[in-house]
């Protein structure tokens, strides 16, 4: 939270994540915190949604042959 909050309207800041923004409620806990967080990454936020397979599932096929199960 501090680092968003230091950081908010100053600098750009990239961030990854392989849960949806909705997921992260359940992982920051604190609901009143999340609200604050998500606040300030999403208010002028330019979103990529990437779909499809994962590359590293597909290039680990490709090697071996043999697919992997999650």
């Amino acid at each position: 939270m501090e680092i968003m909050e230091d950081r908010h309207g100053k600098s750009s800041t990239i961030i990854t994540s392989q849960v949806p923004v909705a997921g992260w409620y359940e992982i920051i806990g604190e609901q009143t915190i999340a609200d604050a967080i998500l606040d300030r990454i999403i208010h002028d936020a330019h979103r990529i949604d990437l779909k499809g397979e994962s590359l590293r599932k597909k290039n680990a096929k490709e090697k071996t042959g043999i697919e992997q199960i999650n």
